[in-house]
């Protein structure tokens, strides 16, 4: 035997399943976490009667809030990871994307409802 722990050189192998089931551990830990949120969330019923209430602007700050909340969270994870405070780079990488994305959308709603005022801006009388 040469001494060399499972880590070590000889053991590269093991250092890849060590990272395998560390990933197998973080996705179960999500999945649980979803779940157990989905389980204690309100019905989406009371959440539909909600949203009439508001009305357009009130939906429409709501979404602008969510979309907010996400870049926020996003720019908080990324600074955590350049301080060296967050460790895990895919946490910050899908927060991300989760903003970009959102961002994304927001543009694509914004530029539907311009084109839609400009439309009835050019309706007749």
């Amino acid at each position: 035997m040469s001494g060399i722990g499972p880590l070590g050189g000889a053991g590269g192998g093991s250092l890849h399943q060590i990272m395998a089931m560390r990933q197998q551990i973080l996705d179960r830990s999500q999945l649980l976490q979803e779940v157990h949120t989905a389980s204690t969330a309100p019905a989406p019923s009371a959440a539909v009667e909600q949203a009439p209430t508001d009305g357009f602007g009130g939906a429409l700050k709501h979404a602008l809030d969510g979309v907010s909340a996400s870049q926020n969270r996003a720019e908080a994870l990324s600074a955590g990871f350049e301080r060296g405070e967050v460790t895990d780079m895919a946490q910050v990488m899908l927060a991300r994307q989760e903003a970009g994305i959102a961002f994304e959308a927001t543009l694509q709603v914004r530029n539907r409802l311009l084109s839609a005022y400009q439309d009835i801006m050019r309706m007749g009388v």
